[in-house]
């Protein structure tokens, strides 16, 4: 489960909460310009646009989980269990592993509506990255610094790209089932409400914020859904750049999950293991982890974009509690 959000004041920020189980050894990593991705079923490319954003690395490969390119487009992709589907290649079609969709978007597009139109013959295609390993069934938003996102995604139907007006997704179920059930809290409100339920009756108000009473509050994707947008969509804008990084983070640990309160098997638990923040007109990757609270970050323009190494910067780290007395 993971929640995904195009957060935009004055610039834009583009990341996530990837909540699971199991770590897969993620980094912070930086794909230069002149890296070579040899993608699957597409041609090769040996020059195209830098990225950062989180990834494990196999055989010198980023898969990635979320990451933004120079350009400032940015790709996430999250779990879709139980909904997804992809399909063998298809020879009239542009056939595109799962697992280098986000690669390929980020070396490839500048833009949301560029990705849009690429998109109107493909095929996300069912080869997985380890021959005994199923590909894992995900969906994407993919957003941009016009502040404008899409969700992707590939079910039994096929392929499918949504205009996304809340630019924000979690998991299962259809992102169209996800909006149609914004409706049903379309009374909440940030303050207090007003009494249409008995106008002639004074009612007393026993708390602050009643007006969000009915906010759901479960680890769930469909609960998560209600609130990421609820806080996303009321969040304050402002112009400095410090201010709006702890936005975003606030508006992520509204719905983060805590060890313990997600149960996935026996003593196993699902819980946010990290929460990425990218800013897409500064190519800045903000990030901090479940161990480690503090917020950490890297800036892509200070390393050398025109070389084919990868550059890698270790995720996960211990909390450092700092006495002031």
């Amino acid at each position: 489960m993971c929640t995904s959000i195009l957060y935009s004041p004055k610039d834009h920020y583009f990341g996530r909460n990837l909540d699971y189980e199991t770590a897969y050894g993620q980094k912070v990593v930086i794909t230069p310009r002149n890296y070579e991705f040899e993608f699957t079923d597409l041609p090769a490319e040996k020059s195209h646009y830098a990225m950062i954003g989180v990834a494990a690395v196999a055989d010198n490969t980023p898969l990635y989980c979320d990451a933004i390119n120079e350009k400032g487009l940015g790709v996430a992709g999250l779990s879709f269990a139980g909904q997804g589907k992809y399909f063998p290649n298809a020879a009239d079609k542009k056939n595109i592993a799962s697992f280098e969709f986000i690669s390929y978007l980020l070396a490839t597009y500048e833009t949301v509506d560029q990705v849009k139109e690429s998109l109107t013959n493909a095929n996300i295609s069912n080869v997985s990255f380890a021959k005994n390993t199923p590909a894992s069934e995900l969906h994407w938003l993919v957003g941009d610094k016009t502040g404008k996102s899409i969700v992707v995604e590939s079910d039994e139907k096929g392929l499918h790209v949504y205009d996304n007006p809340v630019n924000a997704l979690t998991n299962a179920p259809l992102f169209p089932e996800q909006l149609t059930n914004l409706a049903n809290y379309a009374s909440v409100v940030p303050g207090e409400p007003d009494n249409n339920f008995l106008p002639g009756v004074n009612l007393k108000l026993y708390s602050r914020s009643l007006g969000t009473h009915h906010l759901p509050g479960g680890m769930d994707s469909e609960s998560r859904f209600v609130k990421v947008c609820f806080a996303l969509n009321h969040a304050p804008k402002d112009s400095d750049e410090v201010e709006n990084v702890t936005n975003f983070f606030h508006i992520l640990q509204s719905v983060e999950q805590a060890k313990g309160m997600d149960q996935v098997g026996p003593n196993s638990f699902e819980y946010t293991m990290y929460t990425s923040c990218m800013n897409l007109e500064k190519g800045i990757l903000y990030f901090n982890c479940y161990d480690d609270s503090r917020i950490s970050a890297v800036d892509m323009n200070k390393e050398d974009l025109d070389s084919s190494d990868l550059v890698v910067y270790d995720l996960f780290k211990k909390q450092d509690i700092s006495f002031i007395n």
